[in-house]
C-alpha cells in the first residue's frame, strides 16, 4: 500500500508555481539524473524524483521556490521600480541575489551541494538551457538557479544516502 503524504499549503503553492512556470518534477528529476548517473550505476528516475520531492518538502526550499518566482513574475509584468526591474529582466551578472536564493536550497543537505550547483549551473542541461533562453520573454532569473539547487539539492541527498547505506554494517 502506497502511503499518502499530506502536503503543506505551503508546499503546495510552490508546486503549483513550478507547475505554472513550465516546471515539472521530472525536468529536476532529469537534471538530478544528469549529476549523478555516473556515479550510481543503478540509478532510476524514480529514485531522482523522490529525492527532488524530499527536497521539495522542505519549508526552506518552499520559500525560496515562492519568492524567487514572485520576483521572476512582477519583473515580467513590469510591477517593480527601477533599476531592480532592469536588473531582474537582463538577469545582471553582477546581480547574485538569484545565487543567494538558490545557495538557501543548496545548503539544505551539506556543502557537496554547492560543487553539484556550480556544474549544473556552469553546463545548463535540460530545462536549465530553457529556462535561460531570454528570447521567449519569460522572466526566469530567479526560477533557473532555483530549479538548479533543486537539481543539486536532491543530488546532494541522494549522494549521502547512497553512503548511508554503504556504511551500514550487517
Amino acid at each position: 500500500m502506497e502511503k499518502r503524504v499530506k502536503l503543506s499549503d505551503l508546499e503546495k503553492k510552490a508546486r503549483q508555481l513550478l507547475e505554472e512556470r513550465g516546471v515539472k518534477i521530472d525536468d529536476i528529476a532529469e537534471l538530478v539524473y544528469y549529476l549523478q548517473s555516473s556515479y550510481h550505476n543503478e540509478l532510476t528516475m524514480d529514485e531522482c524524483r523522490y529525492n527532488v520531492n524530499r527536497v521539495l518538502s522542505k519549508r526552506e526550499v518552499q520559500n525560496a521556490v515562492i519568492t524567487g518566482i514572485q520576483l521572476d513574475v512582477l519583473a515580467e509584468k513590469k510591477l517593480l521600480e527601477e533599476p531592480l526591474l532592469e536588473t531582474i529582466v537582463t538577469d545582471e551578472s553582477l546581480y547574485g541575489v538569484d545565487e543567494i536564493i538558490a545557495l538557501s536550497i543548496v545548503n539544505v543537505y551539506g556543502s557537496i551541494g554547492f560543487t553539484n550547483y556550480g556544474y549544473i549551473d556552469k553546463q545548463k542541461p535540460g530545462i536549465l538551457k530553457r529556462l535561460n533562453d531570454k528570447s521567449s520573454g519569460s522572466v526566469n532569473t530567479f526560477l533557473d538557479d532555483i530549479v538548479g539547487a533543486i537539481a543539486a539539492a536532491a543530488s546532494s541527498r541522494l549522494a549521502h544516502s547512497s553512503v548511508d547505506q554503504e556504511n551500514i554494517v550487517d
